[in-house]
């Protein structure tokens, strides 16, 4: 059977969110051999979850889960209500209830573009970033960290780490930074 496809994590399979393992997905009821290993937020934990589960939406529905944080999405406000809101709800809902998550230091923050968010790509370093310097040169001078410490001493694996997203729409790349 081939895996599901994650629109705004096209790379879900290599970021290491995901193992291989056998066993009953705890919510399909399916044997399955690939379980998800990254952040699910809900009041009950699931022993499994087989990524068919996150794509159609049914994990988080039957935990009342999310496996991205809504706020955590750029541009969008902790209040319900803001109008200030440039990103459709479908979107978000896609993003918090139907796309794996990715590891980070602390909170993960998903980039956004055209008003829409961003597919994640995959970790970055300085060598990642170095051809889009250019291109990230917002994300990167408007960093708490500081530009020339991110330019020097950003790693996949390391205590600066960076998460290279991009748009679907013009393929804008962005880049969130963490540092424990």
């Amino acid at each position: 059977m081939e895996l599901p496809k994650f629109k705004y994590s096209p790379n879900a399979y290599s970021i290491d969110v995901f193992e291989n393992e056998e066993d009953i997905c705890s919510i399909c009821n399916e044997e399955r051999n690939i379980r998800y290993t990254g952040s699910f937020y809900s009041i009950d934990e699931p022993n499994y979850i087989c990524p068919w589960c996150i794509a159609d939406g049914s994990a988080a529905k039957m935990y009342d889960g999310e496996f991205n944080d809504y706020c955590g999405i750029e541009g969008v406000s902790p209040k319900p209500k803001d109008p200030k809101l440039k990103i459709s709800k479908e979107f978000l809902l896609e993003i918090t209830k139907k796309t794996p998550s990715y590891k980070s230091w602390q909170q993960e923050r998903w980039m956004t573009h055209c008003n829409e968010p961003c597919a994640f790509i995959g970790y970055a370093d300085t060598e990642t970033i170095e051809p889009l310097l250019e291109e990230l040169k917002d994300d990167i001078e408007n960093n708490r960290y500081g530009a020339d410490f991110i330019k020097s001493n950003l790693s996949k694996d390391g205590s600066l780490v960076g998460y290279l997203f991009q748009c679907l729409h013009c393929n804008q790349h962005r880049l969130h930074v963490d540092y424990y």
